[in-house]
């Protein structure tokens, strides 16, 4: 009995042999695959790969090359990169551009220096197509864009027209009602193409209460659950609407809810509490979102483009605060803080809200996120060349807006490229 067993097990030994060997072959070519497969994705919050203790052998570096290239393309957010010089720049002036506003209009008021117009913004990880006008105007053939906002909006307006004009011109329009003095309706007739400036610095229902106020720059009721009715009546057109306003939250104001004052920014009243510009701000968007989210006939895609700070120096813009530097700042030299920061976070947490919220309505939001990139340009801003030598003017020097032509051509290129991807996101560009 003890033989059998012997060669039963002998026997049993042979034929699980096979089995043993193949399950040993197929665990290490899994051991062998399975990081090869993962570690494209083992990379650092920004896109860089991990550092690594050693280097790995140069097939393994071709091996994952090909599973990156075939399993995880390379993807490129455009709005983190660096300004890089530009010689070919600028692809207008103020001689060839008619819709420059007199306050960017900075060659004609005698600034001195150029190379601000000589830069261009440059994506870590692609490239970032300088504007072509004809392909964007074939882009927006038969559709209509909008800039809802304040003067930084309508300055990017400006700088759009400007660029376009290289390949045709428009024509006021005299056939819709224009709401007030500072909006405007333009239309080109080539591409029947519409491109309006909705002023409305709040988004919100606005009322000045004083011309003064405590610092001199008016005091406003803001009626942050009413959204303005400068826009509401008309922007439901749109096939586009681009959502930007920051500066003015910086002025005193009274917060109305409900019909009744709930609260202020610097009102400086001891029997009103003091809720902060970032109060106002957050429900000037919230206002805004939602009711574009909950209009009928809105069919269009809401762009947020992000606040793009100032930049005053040696004081504040009435106390005798200036932009001199005459470069962009490296990315390195500077960084996102104190209010800068406080503004672009709570856009971007209403701008995620409402996000998510559209999705699930058929409402499209898209981000414009040109804060990272006009954080570097403090070399781009008027100054004082924004007006006549011995002017007066409530800014006299104005760290706010932006020269033209200028660094906020950019924001035109990033503009293109979001429309050229729309059904994607901008954040994605493939490489």
């Amino acid at each position: 009995m003890h033989k059998a067993m012997k060669a039963y097990s002998s026997s049993s030994y042979l034929e699980n042999t096979p089995k043993i060997v193949i399950i040993l072959t197929l665990t290490l070519v899994l051991l062998t695959i399975v990081p090869l497969y993962f570690s494209p994705l083992l990379t650092s919050p920004w896109g860089s790969p991990s550092p690594s203790p050693s280097p790995s052998p140069s097939s393994h570096n071709d091996v994952n090359d090909m599973l990156r290239s075939i399993r995880n393309p390379k993807k490129c957010d455009i709005f983190r990169g660096e300004w890089v010089p530009n010689p070919r720049a600028p692809y207008y002036t103020n001689e060839t551009c008619w819709a420059i506003h007199e306050h960017q209009n900075c060659m004609k008021f005698g600034r001195p220096d150029t190379d601000f117009i000589k830069w261009r913004w440059k994506p870590d990880e692609c490239e970032l197509p300088i504007f072509n006008p004809a392909q964007f105007l074939e882009l927006v053939r038969g559709k209509s864009l909008a800039f809802l906002g304040d003067s930084v909006g309508r300055n990017q307006m400006q700088s759009l027209m400007c660029l376009l004009s290289k390949v045709t011109y428009a024509v006021e329009a005299t056939n819709t009602k224009i709401p007030n003095e500072k909006s405007s309706r333009y239309f080109y007739p080539t591409h029947n193409f519409t491109l309006a400036n909705f002023w409305s610095p709040y988004l919100v229902r606005s009322l000045e209460a004083d011309p003064n106020g405590p610092t001199l720059t008016g005091l406003f009721n803001l009626y942050l659950d009413e959204p303005d009715p400068i826009w509401t009546s008309q922007i439901a057109a749109f096939d586009y609407v681009i959502v930007s306003v920051g500066h003015w939250f910086f002025r005193p104001t009274m917060f109305h809810e409900a019909s009744r004052l709930v609260g202020c920014h610097y009102c400086l009243d001891p029997a009103v509490p003091d809720l902060t510009m970032y109060h106002g701000y957050r429900s000037a968007f919230r206002t805004t979102f939602r009711h574009l989210i909950d209009l009928r006939d809105y069919k269009g895609t809401t762009i947020l483009r992000t606040f793009a700070p100032s930049h005053f120096e040696n004081g504040e813009w009435d106390k005798g605060g200036d932009c001199v530097r005459r470069r962009p700042f490296r990315r390195n030299e500077t960084r996102l803080e104190g209010i800068n920061l406080e503004m672009y976070m709570t856009q971007m947490e209403e701008y995620r809200k409402a996000e998510r919220e559209g999705r699930e309505k058929g409402v499209k939001f898209r981000l414009l996120d040109t804060t990272g990139a006009m954080l570097l340009r403090p070399d781009g801003h008027p100054s004082r060349y924004g007006h006549g030598a011995g002017e007066k003017v409530r800014m006299p020097n104005d760290c706010v807006h932006w020269c033209l032509p200028g660094p906020i051509d950019a924001w035109n290129d990033f503009l293109l490229q979001m429309l050229k991807m729309e059904g994607g996101r901008a954040s994605s560009v493939q490489m």
